[in-house]
C-alpha cells in the first residue's frame, strides 16, 4: 500500500471519527413545537397583557437544556425552565405580549437555544391591536397657556424641493370653557415660508397651524431653512416656542438615473484630537468623491465658523473624480475642553442630497 493510499484511509477514519463524535452533539437538541406559531387575532389595547403557552418535546436520544429565549423587543416577554427535559418528555415556554401603547398589527419572533449555545427553535406570535380612546394630554401633550393645547412644537419638513411647495401642520386644542384669540408672531425668519394660524378657537374646537415653504425654481435656495415663532393667546405670549426647518435641496424629479452624481465622502467623523490651547493652526483632510454618472455640484456648504474648511459652494467634481477637502481648526480661538462641531454639506446627489460631517477635538491648557 502507498503511503498516499494509507494517507487517504487515514483522512477517512479520522473523517468517520468526527462524524460519530459530533452526531450525538447534533441530534442532543431536538426540541420540537406544535405548533410553533399563534395568532391571539384582535386584541384590545387597554385590555393588558395576553399569554400564550408554547408545548415542545424532546424528539432526540439525550436530554436538552433551554439556556434562554431571545426577542427582539421588550414588549414580548417569554418564561421558560432550565429543566433538563429528557427524551420524550416536554417543557412549556409561555410568551406574554403587553399591547399598550402598540397598535395596529405586530408580528414577534423568539429564537430558543440551547445549552450549547445554538438556536434549536423559533417561536412567533401575531395579532392585531385595537387602539385604545386616547386622553386630550396624549394627543396635545403641549400646554401653550389659556386652555391650548399642541400636539408638536416642532415641524421637520428634511427636504424642500426646488420649484415646489411642501406643507406641515401642528395641531391645536382649545381645552378651556371660553373662546381664545390666536395669533402668530414670527421671530427667526427665513424668507421662505408662510404661516397659517386659526384667529380663535371656540370651547373644545381644534386647529391647525399650517406651515408652506416654498422655493421658487427661478430663485434656488440650498441648505438650511428655519424659522422661529411665538404663540399669543389672548394677548399674553405663550413659554412655547414653535420652530419649523428644513433643507433646500435640487427636486431628484429633475435627474435622471442614468445620468446621476452620486457624493461619496471618505470619513463622516474628523478628530483632531487633543490640541494645545496655544498649538499652532491644526490640519485634517477628507476626500468627497464623484461616483456616479453625471457631474456633482456642491449647492451649499454650512459651519458654525469654529473649523474651517476649504469646501464651497459651486464647486463641481466631474464622474469618477474626487476633491481633497482640507478642515483648518485654530486652537487659539476655541474655549477649553471637547469641542464638537458639525460641517452640511448639500450637493445635486438626488439620492442622498445632504450630509453631515462631524469634527472633534479636546482643546488642552
Amino acid at each position: 500500500m502507498s503511503a498516499y493510499v494509507a494517507m487517504m484511509i487515514s483522512k477517512k477514519h479520522i473523517f468517520f471519527i468526527f462524524t460519530a463524535l459530533c452526531l450525538p452533539l447534533c441530534v442532543s437538541a431536538q426540541l420540537s413545537f406544535t405548533p410553533d406559531a399563534w395568532d391571539f387575532g384582535r386584541i384590545e389595547e387597554s385590555g393588558g397583557r395576553v399569554s400564550h403557552t408554547f408545548t415542545g418535546v424532546n424528539r432526540g436520544e439525550r436530554p436538552v437544556v433551554i439556556l434562554d429565549v431571545v426577542t427582539s423587543c421588550g414588549c414580548t416577554v417569554p418564561e421558560f425552565s432550565r429543566k433538563p427535559v429528557l427524551p420524550g418528555d416536554s417543557t412549556r415556554v409561555i410568551v406574554t405580549f403587553d399591547p399598550m401603547n402598540r397598535p395596529g398589527i405586530f408580528s414577534k419572533e423568539l429564537g430558543v437555544y440551547s445549552s450549547e449555545r445554538r438556536r434549536i427553535a423559533s417561536l412567533s406570535i401575531s395579532g392585531s391591536v385595537i387602539p385604545r380612546e386616547k386622553s386630550v394630554e396624549e394627543l396635545y401633550p403641549f400646554e401653550a397657556g389659556g386652555g391650548v393645547r399642541l400636539d408638536a412644537t416642532l415641524c421637520a419638513f428634511t427636504y424642500v424641493y426646488q420649484g415646489a411647495q411642501k406643507q406641515m401642520s401642528i395641531g391645536c386644542l382649545n381645552s378651556s370653557d371660553r373662546t381664545v384669540q390666536l395669533e402668530l408672531l414670527p421671530g427667526e425668519s427665513s424668507g421662505a415660508l408662510r404661516a397659517v394660524c386659526p384667529r380663535s378657537l371656540a370651547p373644545g374646537e381644534r386647529g391647525e397651524i399650517n406651515f408652506i415653504y416654498t422655493l421658487p425654481a427661478a430663485k434656488p435656495r440650498y441648505g438650511t431653512l428655519r424659522d422661529v415663532f411665538a404663540l399669543r393667546i389672548d394677548g399674553r405670549e405663550s413659554d412655547l416656542a414653535l420652530v419649523v426647518h428644513g433643507i433646500g435641496v435640487d427636486n431628484p424629479a429633475g435627474i435622471k438615473k442614468t445620468a446621476a452624481p452620486k457624493a461619496d465622502l471618505s470619513e463622516l467623523t474628523v478628530k483632531f484630537g487633543s490640541v494645545k490651547h496655544g498649538a499652532p493652526c491644526q490640519r485634517r483632510s477628507v476626500t468627497l468623491s464623484n461616483t456616479g454618472a453625471g457631474e456633482l455640484i456642491v449647492r451649499a456648504v454650512e459651519s458654525r465658523g469654529r473649523v474651517g474648511i476649504s469646501l464651497a459652494a459651486g464647486q463641481r467634481i466631474a464622474p469618477g473624480g474626487s476633491c481633497r477637502v482640507e478642515l483648518t481648526l485654530d486652537p487659539s480661538r476655541q474655549e477649553y475642553g471637547l469641542l464638537t462641531d458639525h460641517i452640511l454639506l448639500v450637493t445635486n446627489d438626488p439620492v442622498r442630497p445632504m450630509r453631515r460631517l462631524r469634527v472633534t477635538a479636546i482643546i488642552e491648557d
